[in-house]
């Protein structure tokens, strides 16, 4: 036993599933499909030149596998230990872990290393794609082995942070909102620190190396660092080490707290307050007296409007996210006016829109997905399904409780919109379109979540299939974007060599949506969904603002419908069950 019983389960249960082999054979089928689309981007059906161009597609691809790994690591590994601690919370399986003999030890790093094992099998799974790569030229094979390493000691400092928030906050939307927010804030404040420093200096270099995109770029530019050198030296022992280093006083500091935090101590709290109130009564003579509060007409959106349904501590997630947005602010009044568009796709002021809406579309997500599986876990589904309260009432409550939760989230960008055309930086009607596409876009996330919840039983599925959904269709537009660019053709003759890579997210997409509950309107829209969002990201690269609303409008809002419909339209119907009757 490694680190434990938790992960000596682990390794005997994660291989049963037909899904663990799907999902390491899927990742190296993406990457490959990933690199055919490239290939017939940039070069069509024409043969290569020379060896230079060999080198300059494979040091491309090498730098966009890497990139897109190690966000994807980091994702994936908040998300699994976050999840694996949350869902034995909800379902107060928790304590009965504290009441065993496992030291706190056991428990804490069996957590994170049980629930990292498939992350791990990833980056395993990819190192004979990199070596494939390495045949083009472009990158040396010690580039790859620290990119590896890199992302082992990423996954093993997100999976800490995610179990240590996980047993310190009691809410699963709480858990996953301050995971996602801690670590974009730390990385902020990483760079802020490192560039007060000064990069020259040693303070600088050891604290930027905390920051592992930073570290990624000097693995993929060893140049840039050692400019008056003739042949580099490519190592990342300092910001593995820290990250590791970093790993450690997560753990350590989990450790130490996990027995004080859990069980909850706002349970024993309310209990002492409920026990001296009685008390003061009994001295003074009194009687206690309930005042029962009026339920609206709609008890769903009263609940989730008028009641802490998430918990206290929602105000330090919003917080949290307003400190965000003030990074973004300042990354801008440090950038100059006359500064190049970033990665050659958008303005750095575009670059501050992009994050804060992305980041307050996770959270709506987030929160839309955990309204429904907090239900489920807590047994309370299951009693509201034998209630008066019909689908339809339920779903709508839902949706008017995620919503009026997050306006403060969602104001942000629209201030910032609101802001650039005050400014003049965007016109009056490029603000508008901007406006329809995210509040498109707020649906589009709130119902993924609520009907991710309804379709899989299961809440961790449940939590990974819709976040895991909103990564793919942003990081899969950012990658597109990415490939046109690298391209430089014609617009109009893209389509073709990004076909394949538009069937795979339309067949993915399906797959997801559909798992219990399939329909024609959902095969439709998963089918629309990739193929209108390329026509936008073409629209925008020639600078037509109407056509990119009108294809994120349908684009987005058909798989709202599709999925709002069955929702509402009974428990049966939502839940899948319909067709299980005899």
């Amino acid at each position: 036993m490694l680190a434990g019983p938790l992960f000596h389960r682990q390794i005997l249960i994660i291989p049963r599933p037909i899904k663990h082999f799907l999902v390491r054979a899927g990742y190296v089928f993406v990457l490959l499909v990933l690199m055919y689309t490239a290939g017939q981007a940039t070069f069509g059906w024409q043969s290569l030149r020379d060896v230079g161009d060999s080198a300059r597609f494979g040091k491309f691809l090498f730098d966009l596998f890497a990139g897109v790994q190690l966000t994807l690591v980091i994702a994936a590994s908040l998300l699994a230990a976050s999840a694996s601690v949350a869902q034995e919370k909800d379902r107060r399986t928790l304590v009965l872990l504290l009441m065993t003999d496992l030291s706190t030890v056991e428990l804490v790093f069996g957590k994170i290393v049980a629930s990292l094992l498939t992350v791990f099998t990833l980056i395993v799974a990819s190192l004979p794609v990199f070596c494939l790569v390495h045949g083009l030229g472009g990158m040396t094979l010690t580039q790859i082995l620290w990119v590896e390493a890199l992302c082992v000691a990423s996954a093993f400092a997100a999976g800490a942070w995610g179990v240590l928030v996980a047993f310190w906050r009691e809410k699963t939307f709480q858990t996953l909102a301050i995971s996602a927010l801690g670590t974009i804030l730390f990385v902020g404040a990483v760079e802020i620190l490192a560039s007060v420093m000064g990069t020259g200096t040693i303070a600088g270099e050891w604290i930027g190396s905390l920051d592992p995109f930073r570290a990624l770029y000097g693995i993929l530019n060893p140049l840039s660092a050692q400019p008056d050198v003739k042949t580099p030296v490519v190592h990342a022992w300092q910001p593995v080490g820290m990250l590791l280093g970093l790993t450690v006083a997560l753990i350590a500091y989990c450790t130490a707290r996990v027995r004080v935090w859990n069980p909850s101590q706002a349970v024993f709290e309310q209990a002492a307050e409920k026990l001296a109130e009685e008390e003061r009564l009994a001295a003074a003579g009194e009687t206690r007296r309930t005042v029962h509060r009026k339920v609206s007409a709609s008890p769903i959106a009263w609940r989730e409007i008028f009641t802490r349904a998430y918990g206290r501590k929602v105000v330090l997630i919003k917080a949290a996210y307003f400190l965000f947005a003030t990074f973004a602010l300042l990354f801008l009044w440090r950038s100059p006016q006359d500064a190049d568009l970033v990665l050659g796709l958008i303005s750095r002021q575009g670059v501050a829109f992009v994050a804060v809406s992305l980041v307050a579309l996770i959270l709506v997500n987030a929160q839309a997905v955990t309204a429904i599986t907090s239900e489920r876990d807590g047994q309370t589904l299951e009693l509201l399904m034998v209630t008066e309260v019909s689908a339809r009432e339920f779903v709508r409550g839902k949706l008017a409780g995620i919503l009026f939760n997050m306006k403060e989230v969602l104001a942000v960008p629209i201030a910032f919109i609101v802001a650039g055309a005050t400014r003049g930086a965007i016109s009056l009607e490029d603000g508008v379109f901007v406006i329809i596409g995210l509040t498109v876009l707020t649906l589009f996330s709130s119902m993924l979540g609520i009907h991710q919840a309804m379709t899989y039983e299961n809440s961790r599925q449940a939590i990974a299939h819709s976040l895991g959904t909103m990564f793919f269709l942003f990081g899969g537009i950012f990658v597109c974007m990415l490939l046109i660019v690298e391209a430089r053709a014609s617009y109009a003759l893209q389509f073709l060599p990004f076909l394949v890579f538009i069937l795979g997210g339309s067949r993915g997409l399906y797959a997801s949506l559909s798992h219990r509950n399939p329909s024609p309107a959902l095969m439709v829209s998963a089918g629309l969904l990739p193929i209108l969002t390329f026509h936008g990201i073409t629209s925008y690269f020639v600078g037509q603002t109407l056509g990119v609303v009108v294809d994120v409008f349908f684009a987005y809002l058909l798989p709202t419908v599709a999925m709002y419909i069955p929702a509402a339209s009974g428990y049966d119907v939502a839940f899948g069950r319909s067709g299980n009757r005899g």
